[in-house]
């Protein structure tokens, strides 16, 4: 069961509640649903996790998981997802989404060499920000959606699987 091994990978309950950025929400981290592992609250937590992870902003994980407790949906699960994007692939996600967003408003895609200064972000950022902000948006959306796809379909046929492999009581009997 997917059940038996999202419990064995996530921290618990107690642990998330006394982390220090998730301490702000107080009771309502008390809420089951944010805990519940059924194929729903995974399957919303992942695609609220990825969606956000996909966007240029910073604090991905503290959005997720304000976001999570807004629309109660497995809160571990929504805070794990974030680091689709992640120091490694930040770069190659990031640089894709532009072209994507440039394709998509058909706007030449030129190539920029990045430093993080000041006059960076003020100058040549604003050149790229629409087509990066809009790549991210369709990422999101389309990672979303097939993690919600992949996570309700996969987990349904590990149910029927589970089912099929049961040893029946009336077919065990020989009476």
């Amino acid at each position: 069961m997917p059940r038996r091994f999202l419990k064995r990978i996530m921290p618990d309950h107690d642990t998330m509640r006394e982390h220090p950025h998730l301490r702000k929400f107080g009771q309502r981290l008390t809420e089951p649903r944010l805990w519940h592992l059924n194929r729903r609250s995974v399957a919303g937590g992942l695609a609220l996790g990825l969606f956000v992870g996909f966007m240029p902003i910073l604090g991905q994980m503290f959005i997720a998981a304000a976001l999570a407790i807004v629309f109660r949906v497995n809160l571990p699960i929504a805070s794990m997802a974030v680091w689709i994007t992640n120091p490694l692939t930040m770069a190659p996600i990031y640089f894709y989404a532009y072209k994507l967003g440039a394709w998509v408003l058909e706007i030449p895609v030129e190539h920029y060499a990045f430093s993080p200064t000041w006059e960076w972000f003020t100058h040549e950022f604003l050149k790229i920000w629409q087509p990066l902000l809009l790549g991210c948006t369709i990422f999101g959306v389309l990672s979303a959606l097939l993690a919600v796809l992949f996570v309700r379909i996969g987990w349904r046929l590990i149910v029927i699987r589970s089912w099929i492999s049961r040893p029946h009581k009336n077919q065990t009997r020989q009476d």
